[in-house]
């Protein structure tokens, strides 16, 4: 079986899923604070983690064919059909934008046109966080994304129906491919800043970027490896075996080793640097997270580190099922404890200058302490919205793509 079919019961599946998101949203919404901190947070970070999510695979897809990969060719129809969320993902980061219009939430210290006022470290930052570059840079530089994803996917499905097996269309595909992989560094970057580490305005961090990427990455090739073996396992990629597996578990391995290399020397460099504005990041995390802290360590690191270590490991399909939820979860997690810290101070500066409450400390907070029922909830949600997005569009084109000149490499990929 080459085209896949997206049928009715998995679609009600995904579409329940969505339901309790939506029934978790607006659960979330009705028991909330002032300015539905809670509500909106739940919205950034499940709206960045899984946009991240087909940023990271559109990525994969430009690295390997810049690099003139070809094992990766029987399901690159997967990481395709990720790449394409990222229309769904711009449309999520616009609703955010459009609340820091409306003045519909405070998410962002610096979108407080009177906390700028008095803050010079705010001001100095005006430049880059503020509301129109939020939107109008989250515009350009998705569309340009998009843009990529679609043009690289065309012209892999034109290969298909064109009958043309030679390299014409994978040289135009290159050229796509070859200018995303700058373009996708660069610009991924300069959105992490804006999305996640803005909220904490006065912090900042040279390796933030990369962390997140890192992040993103490990949850992204975990992803994919649930998704191969569900196909799998319904009877379509019978060309995909377990050297393609291994090396994507190799993979997984692989960026949660490098994921823990720049969570250790962002700590390391911030806390041996002893910089007030550097250190106050992790001081709140571990004097009031500190157990989501070394959480986040313990499934992001110790897991695939003592689980993957062994080859055999990363061939056998329940051991890589295993792996690949708790990583989603774990990163899902890491970018949790990356956001709620300091949207929950802003908050409460904001819910203490209105007079709405006093300023609250570091008492336990549901939803932002640690993750609840409704959090879980929103996150199904999301995902069943990821999962139904990109089904579809795996169900628009051929599985394999048949004339492609490396589906043979790949078939025959042997470790």
């Amino acid at each position: 079986m080459n085209q896949f079919k997206f049928e009715g019961k998995l679609k009600m599946t995904f579409l329940v899923m969505m339901l309790i998101g939506v029934v978790s949203l607006a659960i979330t919404f009705i028991g909330d604070d002032a300015v539905h901190s809670r509500f909106w947070s739940n919205i950034l970070h499940n709206s960045v983690f899984f946009t991240g999510i087909a940023m990271l695979a559109l990525f994969m897809l430009c690295a390997k064919i810049t690099a003139f990969s070809g094992w990766h060719t029987v399901f690159k129809r997967v990481w395709e059909s990720y790449s394409l969320f990222l229309v769904v993902g711009l449309v999520l980061m616009l609703i955010v934008a459009v609340g820091l219009w409306g003045h519909w939430h405070h998410l962002y210290h610096w979108n407080d046109a009177e906390a700028v006022a008095n803050d010079p470290i705010l001001q100095g930052k005006s430049g880059f966080l503020n509301k129109g570059w939020y939107t109008f840079g989250t515009i350009a530089i998705m569309g340009v994304w998009i843009l990529i994803a679609g043009r690289i996917r065309s012209l892999s499905k034109q290969e298909d129906q064109s009958g043309d097996s030679s390299f014409s269309y994978h040289r135009k595909m290159r050229i796509w491919a070859a200018a995303g992989l700058p373009i996708l560094g660069f610009t991924s970057a300069a959105m992490i800043w804006q999305w996640v580490m803005s909220v904490d305005a006065h912090w900042y961090s040279t390796l933030f970027a990369w962390y997140n990427a890192a992040s993103m990455m490990v949850a992204m090739v975990a992803l994919t490896i649930i998704c191969l073996i569900y196909l799998k396992s319904k009877g379509y990629l019978t060309q995909l075996n377990q050297e393609h597996l291994h090396d994507l578990g190799k993979y997984m391995f692989a960026f949660s080793i490098f994921w823990t290399y720049l969570w250790f020397s962002q700590y390391m460099l911030i806390w041996y640097g002893n910089i007030g504005e550097e250190t106050i990041y992790f001081k709140e995390r571990l004097d009031n997270y500190r157990f989501l802290f070394f959480l986040n360590l313990g499934i992001n690191f110790f897991l695939p580190f003592f689980v993957l270590m062994r080859n055999d490991t990363k061939r056998k399909y329940g051991t890589l099922i295993f792996t690949s939820i708790f990583l989603i979860l774990g990163h899902w997690l890491d970018f949790f404890l990356m956001l709620k810290p300091g949207i929950l101070h802003t908050t409460q500066e904001a819910l203490a200058h209105s007079g709405a409450v006093e300023h609250a400390g570091h008492a336990f907070t549901a939803g932002f302490s640690l993750p609840g029922f409704l959090e879980f909830g929103t996150m199904i949600g999301f995902l069943g919205l990821f999962l139904y997005a990109f089904f579809f569009n795996l169900s628009r084109a051929n599985l394999v793509p048949t004339r492609d000149p490396y589906l043979m490499e790949s078939v025959h990929h042997h470790v």
